[in-house]
């Protein structure tokens, strides 16, 4: 790995001359001046991108998308076809048949077929990814998988799912001709590991200086890439960056936003609240606080108002406490929220007192969300200790349940409804390969009863039904509480790059493949 660190470093002065070219002009390295479409993007080290090295947040995992392609990929209004052109499903919703486009390459040459899709499912049963997909239960849900022929392929699960076409559909193909002899794909981070069959292709890593570049690959399979280079570069302030021109889109402040959209050559574009804060708490570590009284009367503590205006300057929507937000498709208005009311919390504690360690990141924002629930909910007899770490560190302590309270902040809130199943249903049958799921201690049967019935429900207005049902029970439960999901504004320049969009489950352009092909 560290050679192939040293490679990569060995090109940061060609880096740097592409830094320097924000108009889109490169020099190659033969002298010859060509138009390229080059981006530059906010750095930062996310983990080599391969399906098994990448960090689990979004940052990690798109730059990943970018080389690996799925059988369907985000659209604008849901999954479009993609490596799968076609597919059925069989009445009793057991059988799944995809019919793959032909001519798809992986960046090595080699033909991308329906066994390297048969491989990759098999692969991640015994070695699950980090974005783990198909990660149900512990479990193998997958029966059997047949190769039809080179580009027909049905997959044969023990049990209907509501969520299995998208789950199938998202899922990383890998070559098979690279991984089938791989045992320990984690540690497995030569250049072969990043061989995929997506758009583009990573020519250059340096986890020392958070910086990737990845390039257009010329015989991709799919829509003509609208960007020629990609680059990641490390900078210390964006918003400074951006005036620089270091980099080309960054999100801003809404005390600042009048300056660019009154002034024409920059574009602002409002992003979907899937992006919230939650305060998670750990029943195994403090079994006080299985008492539902006592969490509500937190939930009823914590001014969200203040904290929008404060922390997000009012660029955010106060969470629901059915988890799902306002901008989800399946968002339930009617159930019960929790206006800021001092006189309620102190009525359920019931002039009871307690001490509980918070745990946050040491980023600003969120020191500063910790202060501000600290100081109010000293006032109806919570004490809090705050207790910061780096975002990495903390991402860890919730992996491992080590904390009582906690302050997480991440995306992923506009997926499919069964992530209430993921953050609510958790227990001793369920596995969960990332940090985001699982509520220590708590059990609710009826809250699993329902996750359980939407997992399996197939009309989509009788699940729908559920998942409004399940919002009001843990709305009422309160097994965490959601604080506010972001509505952040992001400038670019358009006569730089103006292909920026937006897919239907997700806040931020920049992860989305979509947003660096020409799409019809």
């Amino acid at each position: 790995m560290k050679k192939i660190y040293k490679l990569m470093i060995l090109t940061m002065a060609f880096m740097m001359i592409l830094s320097g070219c924000g108009n889109g002009e490169v020099t190659n390295v033969d002298g010859n001046n060509n138009e390229e479409v080059v981006l530059n993007l906010e750095g930062g080290d996310w983990g080599y991108p391969s399906p098994y090295a990448h960090y689990s947040r979004g940052p990690g995992a798109y730059k990943m998308r970018l080389i690996f392609d799925s059988l369907l990929e985000r659209g604008e209004e849901g999954f479009i076809p993609w490596l799968a052109e076609d597919w059925k499903v069989s009445e009793d919703g057991k059988t799944y048949t995809f019919k793959l486009r032909e001519g798809v390459k992986w960046q090595d040459g080699q033909p991308m077929t329906a066994e390297d899709v048969k491989f990759s499912f098999e692969y991640y049963a015994e070695y699950p990814p980090v974005s783990d997909e198909l990660n149900i239960s512990k479990d193998n849900f997958i029966n059997e998988i047949n190769v039809i022929d080179e580009h027909n392929i049905s997959i044969n699960v023990n049990e209907p799912n509501a969520t299995l076409l998208n789950r199938f559909g998202a899922a990383r193909i890998i070559p098979k001709h690279i991984w089938k002899d791989v045992e320990d794909p984690k540690k497995f981070n030569g250049p072969e590991a990043v061989i995929g069959c997506g758009p583009y292709i990573l020519k250059e890593y340096s986890k020392e200086q958070g910086a990737y570049k990845f390039e257009a690959f010329n015989d991709y399979w799919g829509p003509k890439q609208k960007a020629d280079i990609i680059q990641f570069v490390p900078v210390s302030d964006t918003i400074l960056a951006f005036e620089k021109r270091d980099i080309d889109i960054t999100e801003v402040t809404p005390d600042i936003l009048n300056k660019y959209k009154n002034d024409s050559q920059y574009k602002v574009i409002n992003d979907p609240a899937f992006w919230g804060y939650r305060i998670m708490f750990n029943m195994e570590k403090r079994s006080e606080l299985k008492n539902k009284n006592l969490r509500q009367a937190m939930a009823y503590g914590i001014d969200k108002g203040e904290l929008i205006e404060k922390v997000a300057r009012g660029a955010a929507k106060p969470a629901s406490a059915g988890y799902l937000p306002v901008d989800h498709i399946w968002y339930n208005k009617n159930i019960k929220q929790y206006g800021f009311d001092l006189d309620k919390s102190k009525q359920l504690l019931e002039n009871k007192e307690y001490k509980f360690t918070l745990l946050t990141g040491n980023d600003n924002k969120e020191v500063r969300i910790g202060e501000l629930i600290k100081l109010s909910l000293e006032k109806v007899g919570i004490d809090l200790e705050i207790k910061s770490i780096d975002k990495k560190s903390r991402d860890a302590a919730v992996k491992n349940g080590d904390y009582e309270m906690v302050l997480i902040g991440h995306g992923g809130w506009g997926n499919d409804a069964d992530i209430l199943r993921e953050q609510y249903a958790y227990g001793k049958d369920d596995t969960k390969s990332t940090f985001i799921g699982g509520i220590p201690g708590y059990n609710n049967d009826k809250i699993n009863e329902l996750c359980k019935s939407q997992l399996l429900e197939l009309n989509s207005d009788d699940r729908r039904d559920i998942i409004y049902q399940l919002q009001e029970v843990i709305a009422e439960e309160v097994p965490q509480i959601p604080l506010y999901n972001t509505a952040t504004y992001t400038v670019f320049r358009p006569a730089k790059y103006d292909n920026w969009k937006h897919v239907f489950n997700h806040h931020e352009v920049t992860h989305n493949k979509i947003s660096y092909l020409e799409m019809e």
